[in-house]
Parts: structure tokens; sequence; C-alpha cells
């Protein structure tokens, strides 16, 4: 009896203590569950917060970079800016240069024309003149026709002087020959009479100087000259205006 009661008092007490381990190590189990939740969640926590930061970094990088390339894209806009007003001012400048260039051509051109031969008619020849040459020439003309004799002498042996081949040279001859007959300087009026038929015996006032070398030549009382250079006249130039009036002179000589 008494074996009976310990017996059941010893399994009683191994149940209970199987009841407790039981009890114990689901208590634990859960308390271990929860433990790795907390982990779970500081974990999922940590990392949520590591990338919300990493976030936060990208976005401020992000941020900055946008500064940087809103800074760039101003500066660029700046540096085009400005190579678009030195790229008008280089207009502006080629601009002017190419009009000063012009305007110095311009005046270049003027000043050749100025300087350039001409082709001028006197007296029925063609010839080049320069514009300085012509000038002279039509200046001591204009001294002649208005009958100042004594300058004309002056300005056109100035002008054979400085122009002693020009175009003009037989021409100018014969009007100094005739501006010296006038004031009564025979002699060299002859002598240039005689020089322009030399320089040029085609020109058409070479009869008219032989016929005034003649006039001279009354005028120095040299008759037997006089009707030499009548009689070379018509020989030389019959048909010429100045040939019949020698005609004549000669008919009244005899």
């Amino acid at each position: 009896m008494s074996s009976s009661l310990n017996f059941t008092g010893t399994l009683c007490r191994f149940v209970c203590a199987l009841s407790f381990l039981t009890l114990t190590g689901t208590a634990q189990a859960a308390l271990f569950d929860d433990d790795e939740a907390r982990r779970a969640i500081l974990d999922l926590r940590q990392r949520l917060e590591q990338t919300n930061k990493n976030l936060s970094d990208e976005n401020a990088q992000l941020r900055q970079s946008m500064l940087d390339l809103q800074s760039q894209i101003e500066a660029l806009r700046n540096d085009v800016s400005q190579t678009r007003g030195a790229q008008e001012n280089l207009v502006r400048d080629v601009s002017e240069i190419q009009q000063r260039q012009k305007d110095v051509a311009a005046g270049v051109d003027e000043r050749i024309r100025k300087l350039e031969p001409i082709k001028v008619s006197v007296d029925g020849r063609e010839f080049l003149a320069e514009p300085a040459e012509k000038r002279e020439y039509e200046a001591a003309m204009e001294i002649f026709r208005q009958g100042d004799f004594v300058s004309a002498q002056s300005a056109l042996v100035q002008f054979l002087n400085r122009y002693g081949k020009s175009g003009y040279a037989p021409s100018a001859l014969f009007w100094l020959g005739n501006a010296q007959y006038a004031t009564k300087a025979n002699k060299e009026a002859m002598a240039n009479f005689q020089q322009m038929l030399n320089l040029a015996p085609g020109h058409t006032r070479a009869p008219e100087a032989l016929l005034a070398i003649a006039n001279v030549q009354l005028e120095l009382k040299d008759s037997k000259g006089a009707r030499k250079s009548l009689e070379d006249l018509i020989k030389a130039y019959p048909a010429s205006e100045a040939a019949s009036t020698a005609r004549e002179r000669i008919a009244r000589m005899r």
C-alpha cells in the first residue's frame, strides 16, 4: 500500500515536471520567436534608414549636380552671348575695314585717274597726254586767246620746257611763234616756226607755219627768202589754203 502511494506520487511529480518543462520550452520558443522578429524589424528599420540616408545623399548629390549643371549652362550661355557679341563686333569691324578699303581704293583710283594719260585731240591729231599737261597747255592757250601775247609767250615756253616731247609740242611751238610775231619778236618767231616744221612737217598747221615764216621774212625785208618760203609752201602743200595765199603773194611780188 505504501509502495503504491509512493509510486503514484512519483508519477504525479514526473507528469507535473514534464508539463512544466513542456510549458517552459513553449514559452522559451515563443520568447525566441519574438526576439527574432524584433531583430528582423530592427534590421529592416536599419536598412530602411540606411536606404533613406542613401536616397537623401543621392538627392543631395543630384541637387548639387543640378546646381552645377545650371551653373555650367549659365556660364555657357554667357560664353555664347559674349561670343555672339564678339562676332557682331568682328563683323562690324570687318565691315568698317572693308568700307575704308573701298574708300581708299576709290581715292587711289581717283588719284590714278588724275595721273593717267588721257586721249586728247589738238589740231586734228590724237595722242595721250597727262592731265596736268593738258591743263597747262589749255591754260597757256587761254592766255593767248585773251590777247596777252607777252604772258602767253612765258606760259608756252614754260610748257615746252616741261613737256618738250609732248604731243602738244608742235601746236605749242606754232602758237608761241604767233605770240612772238605779234610782239615783233620776229627772229624768235621764225625760229620757233622752223622748229615746228622740223618736228612735225605733216602737221595740220605746217602750211600756216611756212606762210608765217614768209611773213616774218617780209617784215625783215628779206624778199628773196620770203619768195623761196612761199614757193616751198606751194610745192610741199599744194592743196592747202596757205598755198593759195602763197600764190597770190608771189603774183603781187612780180
